[in-house]
């Protein structure tokens, strides 16, 4: 097959990638919305260009790692991308408004930088032999700790165990792609550390234990997937090995090894700063104490553990350093946008909790789901006719929670559905590939979540949203 015709063809399918963000626009910019901004114009109230720079960020970050992946790869137009969009919003909005975003990114990224490094510097290898039981133990263990260690941490933690423990099978791409489903997605919905969106809540005014009301969503969208696993491994397990498959039990007893076990100290350091961030309220003064601990902690990880532990894991500060570049335009551009949404949200028609699950869902599909969980939640605010703009708080109030509850798993759970729903998507696929597992390209990876997730993502709708 000619690549250029490949490439031409993916590029072309980007239409249908398209779809949901102009769908979004379309909302924004409707005849009810402009003759709603044109009519309040003179009141001050927010102007429809503003929300641009944000809709053509989040445009540029799902287009581009396919579009132009070569140039896309190199950090340098990733900066000048999300600086030429976030300066004019920066230059024309309030310095008020700027320096609280600017001070949410600082938190943000202390959490996801710290998190990132200390977990990069636990090492884990296992003994055992990857039957189904055992790899479906690996991914409940993976489904609790990716909210200790955010989804990011816990799948750099385990990917490469999941990958050693199966080596010599002959079928191990549905091991990865579960994997991607549950420990680097849906996992990570029980507290602000499992997933960017949920932190984003805490900053936004959400308790920080409220997301452990959450537990039902959790426990049935993960239980019906591990048991698909299972029965899913159980069926491949049971076919004739491949040639290199082990036919032998291991000469070793099953033992999970540790390395650089004291990082856990670190770990719980960075808890303890986030729930202080959370007793203290906002403000400057509380940001900057919680940062700092948290990249303490991080230093303290670095100096104490071993580079070899680090080269093993295969640690690289390349993915962390993408997410700081881009949210720092996120941040800067999501204002004038979340702005818009709330001052219009009357004339959008979207006020009941499936809807908000499947519209906060399918952007977060295909764009980054933190920023997407903003936006709706703004929606929400603003759809319910609270007042106190940012502070998400309050939904946790209304109407039981319904609409943050159907935001907040929208917005995590349909991170699976593509390799840049969420981060850690396309980092564990990469490793999975750098191990010899052929995995399926984007369209490839698209049907098996489409057959295999959506069903049980519809199931929850049905019983916790309609």
């Amino acid at each position: 097959m000619n690549p250029h015709s490949t490439r031409l063809g993916q590029v072309r399918g980007w239409n249908l990638f398209c779809l949901p963000i102009v769908t979004l626009l379309a909302l924004l910019v409707g005849p009810e919305t402009l003759f709603a901004l044109e009519s309040g114009a003179s009141a001050g109230k927010q102007p429809v260009w503003a929300a641009i720079p944000f809709a053509l960020l989040l445009l540029g970050i799902g287009v581009f790692p396919l579009a132009i992946p070569h140039l896309w790869h190199r950090d340098s137009l990733k900066f000048w991308f999300a600086l030429a969009l976030s300066l004019p919003v920066a230059l024309t909005t309030p310095w008020q408004g700027t320096s609280h975003a600017l001070f949410e990114y600082l938190a943000f990224m202390a959490l996801i930088g710290s998190l990132f490094v200390v977990a990069g510097n636990i090492h884990l290898e296992g003994t055992w032999r990857g039957t189904p039981l055992a790899n479906t133990a690996l991914l409940g263990l993976g489904a609790v700790l990716a909210n200790l260690l955010g989804t990011t941490g816990a799948s750099m933690l385990l990917i490469r165990v999941l990958l050693g423990t199966n080596r010599g099978r002959r079928h191990l791409v549905h091991l990865v792609l579960f994997f991607i489903f549950i420990v680097s997605n849906t996992a990570g919905l029980l507290t602000p550390l499992g997933d960017p969106p949920l932190f984003l809540g805490f900053l936004h005014g959400v308790p920080f234990i409220w997301t452990l009301g959450l537990a039902p969503q959790w426990l049935l969208v993960n239980a019906l997937l591990l048991a698909l696993f299972w029965a899913l491994d159980c069926f491949i397990f049971a076919e004739k090995p491949g040639p290199l498959a082990p036919t032998h039990r291991s000469q070793f007893r099953p033992t999970l090894f540790v390395q650089g076990s004291h990082n856990l100290l670190f770990l719980l350091g960075i808890v303890g700063a986030v729930l202080l961030k959370g007793s203290m309220g906002e403000g400057l003064v509380a940001t900057l104490l919680s940062a700092g601990l948290m990249v303490l902690m991080a230093w303290f990880s670095l100096r104490t553990t071993s580079k070899i532990l680090r080269q093993l894991n295969g640690f690289s500060w390349a993915p962390v350093l993408e997410v700081a570049i881009l949210f720092a335009g996120l941040f800067v551009t999501m204002g004038p946008a979340i702005a818009l949404l709330e001052e219009n949200s009357q004339h959008l028609g979207i006020n009941k909790p499936w809807q908000f699950f499947w519209l906060t869902g399918a952007l977060s599909s295909f764009l980054d789901n933190a920023p997407t969980y903003v936006a709706f939640a703004s929606l929400a605010m603003g759809s319910s006719g609270l007042t106190n703009a940012g502070d998400f708080g309050e939904l946790t109030t209304y109407q039981g929670g319904a609409l943050l509850k159907a935001i907040s798993c929208g917005a995590v759970f349909l991170g699976a559905m593509t390799y840049i729903g969420n981060g850690p998507n396309f980092m564990v696929k990469s490793i999975a590939e750098a191990s010899g597992v052929r995995m399926p390209g984007f369209f490839g990876y698209m049907l098996w979540s489409c057959g295999l997730l959506l069903p049980i993502l519809a199931v929850c709708c049905w019983v916790f949203f309609i």
